[in-house]
């Protein structure tokens, strides 16, 4: 059984160096693992279908074409609009107006991405413009595009909810979500703002109570679209894919209709990014549940929980060293496979530790987002980079106070309970 593990690993390692998709990695690792002992081969596509056929993952395509709509409609630059009027006006603002923009976007979108994206191409312009140096806006661009990881709706939180085996409802997970994510973001303005200090970055002009609100008027719409998505899971109008299948249609309607700021063209960008991305998580999912599949046949998460166990029984050293390989994990690969093989994995440790599973989830999804800022493998990094036109390793000399401020946060998520679970139970 051991030899099987380590060609199980092996084989993946191998995938992933040679440079094969990690989706691709997951599926020949777990075909080899399978062949190895003995199992028959029909029981690999059967977990490969069984992955991926589960209602509840239909609504993940429709919050990746709402959030692609948004992206391309428009609805950013009304967000960033609104975010500079309220907050601009503090030393160094718009470093934290792109903090409070990614919390706002990051809500609509649900993706790091398209976050950086969207915003970076928007905001980081502009502050080289207004005098900030190119790391900075880089910088506070790719750490705070996270939030859209952990404020809700979010289609990472829906794998979770499916890797944990139901252990947990999409609509807790969603209120578990926003106390997290608005505490990461104001750790992150935080650091912003002593960077800004330090750097003698100046103030914006507060353009008056008239603008701000007409700028906040002006975003409503498309901030409706979180409250569409995640009130009607909320409120039990919805179930999460129907949600999301509404929040697609009115997204669609926002900015064809009201904004009338999507073109065919847009439209159709929209369309084939939304497929491709979802095209790409789907695999995934459907790889890694027979590379979990395997890694419940090698006893791994029964392994993991005595090795643990037998270095220390202090809860407090336990969380930590999870911390740590979750953040080490989270750098070098991809966040939704991680989400699946991880959770099997760590979930029964959390549960003998009398940690609740949806605070597991928010210290899971902190984790791997902080990895799509590091390098080696980050995509946000490398993104942020692309749209900043600076060199990577510019921008990590410079990042680390970023680094600091999500590190805060996730002690914070890791040791105080509340910050998860207060919402969740408290309307439930």
């Amino acid at each position: 059984m051991a030899l099987g593990l380590a060609l199980l690993l092996g084989v993946f390692a191998l995938c992933v160096i040679i440079g094969l998709p990690v989706a691709f990695a997951l599926g020949i690792a777990a075909l080899v693992a399978f062949w190895h002992e003995g199992l028959p081969l029909l029981i690999v596509f059967q977990r490969i279908v069984a992955g991926i056929n589960v209602y509840s993952l239909m609504a993940i395509p429709f919050f990746i074409f709402a959030g692609e709509l948004m992206f391309h409609g428009g609805i950013a630059m009304r967000l960033v609009r609104f975010a500079q009027n309220a907050v601009g006006a503090v030393r160094g603002g718009l470093g934290i107006v792109n903090v409070f923009s990614s919390m706002l976007f990051g809500g609509i979108s649900g993706s790091a991405i398209a976050d950086i994206s969207a915003l970076g191409s928007i905001l980081i312009p502009v502050m080289k413009d207004k005098g900030y140096d190119a790391d900075y806006a880089v910088n506070v661009t790719v750490t705070s595009s996270i939030a859209g990881i952990i404020i809700p709706p979010s289609h990472n939180m829906i794998i979770y909810a499916l890797a944990t085996g139901g252990a947990v409802s999409i609509s807790k997970l969603f209120l578990a979500g926003v106390i997290p994510g608005v505490l990461m973001c104001i750790c992150l303005a935080v650091a912003a703002y002593i960077i800004a200090v330090k750097r003698g970055y100046g103030a914006e002009k507060f353009p008056g109570w008239t603008v701000l609100l007409l700028s906040f008027f002006g975003a409503i719409p498309g901030l409706l679209t979180a409250v569409i998505i995640v009130g009607g899971v909320l409120s039990g109008v919805f179930t999460a894919t129907e949600s999301g299948a509404f929040g697609a249609l009115y997204a669609f309607v926002v900015t064809m209709f009201v904004y009338r700021s999507i073109t065919w063209t847009n439209f159709k960008i929209a369309v084939i990014s939304a497929v491709r991305t979802t095209s790409m998580v789907m695999i995934l999912i459907a790889c890694a549940g027979a590379f979990a599949y395997m890694l419940t046949f090698f006893r791994v998460p029964t392994l993991t929980i005595e090795l643990l166990t037998g270095l220390t029984d202090n809860k407090i050293y336990i969380l930590l060293m999870i911390n740590f390989v979750l953040l080490m994990l989270g750098m070098i690969m991809d966040m939704a496979a991680l989400i699946l093989i991880c959770t099997p994995i760590f979930l029964p440790i959390m549960n003998t530790l009398g940690v609740d599973p949806l605070q597991f989830g928010m210290i899971l999804l902190v984790n791997l987002g902080l990895g799509l800022c590091t390098p080696p493998v980050g995509s946000c990094l490398f993104v942020g980079c692309a749209v900043g036109k600076l060199p990577i390793e510019t921008a990590v000399r410079t990042i680390w106070p970023f680094y600091i401020a999500i590190f805060v946060a996730l002690m914070l998520i890791t040791f105080v309970p509340a910050i998860s679970l207060t919402l969740p139970y408290m309307l439930e």
